[in-house]
């Protein structure tokens, strides 16, 4: 069974759309901590296309590599994608009028559970709310 979260990004859909995909602005928002960053991302946002963030803890101490390959891509509306372990991500953007509901649904790591993945998970699409509406006021 798929976790899943979700919030509203007061922005524009185009705003949220460019935040979502663009490296320069992932690695602004892709932590789920104060004490971790993302620093390298790239992004081939195609059917078949690459990405990867390079997540770190501020201190050293560790760090990962989060990747995948896109397999479904619905500009504006969904994105699909197979993380290097083989789960499944699917993202959604759908706009309303107060703002773009950005929900997110993932096949759950085996190691960790559940309950852990959907707040670190929504803790990360937090920080990108807090990115976009801060970099693109409505």
């Amino acid at each position: 069974m798929k976790i899943a979260i979700e919030s509203v990004v007061k922005a524009s859909l185009a705003s949220v759309w460019e935040a979502w995909s663009n490296p320069e602005d992932i690695q602004q928002w892709n932590a789920a901590s104060d004490d971790w960053h993302t620093t390298r991302s790239t992004v081939d946002l195609r059917e078949g296309g690459k990405f990867l963030s390079r997540m770190e803890a501020k201190d050293g101490s560790m760090g990962f590599d989060f990747e995948g390959t896109y397999t479904r891509i619905v500009p504006y509306r969904l994105i699909e994608y197979q993380m290097s372990d083989g789960r499944e991500v699917e993202v959604e953007f759908i706009e309303r009028t107060d703002g773009v509901l950005v929900k997110s649904a993932f096949d759950p790591d085996p190691e960790n559970p559940p309950e852990v993945q959907r707040q670190g998970w929504q803790a990360i699409l937090d920080s990108f709310k807090r990115h976009v509406e801060e970099k693109h006021p409505r």
